[in-house]
């Protein structure tokens, strides 16, 4: 009698544990596929992290059995006791720039354990985020980017008829982008063939004779393409120690980048028939501003909010980040001009104040720190740099001293582009190490909560 007993409690018993394995792999399924939203929406790895571990906890998965491991294209989880491990593996693959995303999964992580949401709940929750539409449609992000590279025009000294005509090469270039990814056209190379055209018709635009300023378009055309994302996420991952994901996003920039000095090369080398000597007419633009504080706010604005755009930041944040770029680019002036301590502390500054700020704004508007702050800070890019050392180097003829001046310029611009990554991520990291008791505080009284209304089950 007691054999057939075991023999029918063992069943029972066996179908119990699969339905506890069966459950655990889909709690890890959902943790990884709130990963891979962060991950392939541009969330640096420390974000990446935190929310995942923030999300395991609601999922009821202990924190010393749970293993995390994070890179740019691969996710991988494992759950692990004395008697038993699971892992799982998602690829992340489709990367892009959604801030709305980013700030959608971070309040979802939070609402999900106050609110007690069931699996069901937050699969749901999950893949309304993951298909939701962006918030504006694709010709609206090719005027936001046009605006944004005239503004760009006009912060290099530019007056506002070449502020136009950078616009329109701008959204002709976006705008041949976005037809290139439609078509399934490797993303570098669309890069590079928008770069071309934008520089192509900038390079027209300079026989119009209706701007006092006509080679300021070409210098700000194509800066569209400018990966201002990745390029913080990458300094904020190294400083984090998050070193593979920030060498590999590091890479992804330089690339990036190359990909848009070849179709500048390419157009400069195609339009080279002309008589002109371009890169004498850059090394010649003045580096001082001449305008007023007013019209740099004002260009600052526009540049920040086109970005924003590009990034689809929520509609209701975009007088906050204009704001931003306003403070950001006329802090800069300032500490540059005004006090004289030059181009790299003057955007270190520039950049360090609008971050600070963020770290107050973002609990008011109740969003990420880089949503406010990456946007701001995409107009104090030393596009004339970038420019000057580029055909330098595109027009080398072996004269005395052009190593010299292509090097100089490049190095002052990747010193510039550097300061203000990390003028970016300092204040972030550092209250971020301040604050992080206090969440992790927060966390565990929300949790023992939980578990009095009777809705925590741990693995």
């Amino acid at each position: 009698m007691m054999d057939i007993e075991n023999a029918s409690a063992c069943p029972k018993a066996a179908q119990d544990d699969e339905q506890d394995v069966l459950l655990l792999r889909r709690k890890l399924d959902l943790l990884l596929r709130t990963g891979k939203l962060l991950i392939e929406n541009a969330a640096d790895t420390n974000r990446v992290m935190r929310n995942m571990k923030r999300v395991a906890a609601y999922l009821g998965l202990p924190e010393d059995k749970l293993h995390i491991e994070a890179s740019y294209t691969m996710l991988l989880v494992n759950v692990s006791d004395e008697a038993h491990s699971y892992s799982k593996f998602q690829k992340c693959g489709n990367h892009a720039v959604n801030m709305t995303v980013l700030t959608a999964v971070s309040k979802l992580s939070w609402r999900a354990i106050e609110n007690d949401y069931s699996l069901d709940q937050y699969e749901a929750e999950l893949v309304r985020i993951a298909t939701k539409p962006r918030n504006y449609r694709p010709m609206i992000v090719a005027v936001g980017a046009a605006f944004a590279c005239g503004g760009f025009c006009k912060l290099f000294g530019g007056d506002w008829m070449a502020f136009l005509f950078a616009s329109i090469c701008a959204f002709a270039g976006y705008w041949t982008r976005q037809k290139c990814n439609h078509f399934g056209i490797n993303p570098y190379m669309s890069i590079a063939i928008a770069a071309f055209v934008a520089t192509c018709l900038a390079y027209a635009s300079t026989m119009s004779g209706l701007s006092q300023t006509p080679y300021h378009p070409l210098l700000a055309c194509a800066l569209f393409v400018v990966p201002g994302v990745p390029l913080i996420n990458f300094v904020d991952d190294l400083i984090d120690n998050y070193l593979q994901v920030g060498l590999v996003r590091a890479t992804n920039v330089m690339v990036t980048m190359g990909a848009m000095a070849f179709g500048i090369f390419g157009a400069i080398k195609a339009l080279s028939i002309q008589e002109i000597n371009i890169d004498k007419k850059f090394s010649e633009l003045s580096m001082v501003p001449h305008d007023t504080y007013l019209a740099y706010a004002l260009a600052a604005a526009i540049s920040a909010v086109g970005f924003s755009m590009i990034f689809n930041i929520q509609r209701r944040l975009l007088w906050v980040v204009a704001i931003g770029g306003m403070i950001a680019v006329c802090t800069r002036n300032f500490v540059n001009f005004e006090l004289g301590y030059g181009p790299v502390i003057g955007s270190f500054m520039g950049a360090f104040v609008v971050s600070l700020i963020a770290v107050k704004a973002v609990h008011i508007f109740h969003v990420p720190n880089h949503v406010l702050t990456i946007p701001s800070v995409i107009p104090m890019i030393p596009g004339v740099l970038m420019y000057r050392s580029l055909f330098a180097f595109i027009n080398m003829t072996g004269v005395v001293g052009e190593v010299t001046a292509a090097v100089y310029n490049g190095i002052n611009s990747a010193m510039i582009i550097l300061v203000i990554s990390i003028g970016v991520a300092f204040p972030n990291i550092m209250v971020r190490r301040f604050i992080a008791k206090d969440r992790q505080r927060f966390l565990n009284e929300e949790l023992e909560r939980r578990r009095q209304r009777g809705k925590f089950i741990e693995w």
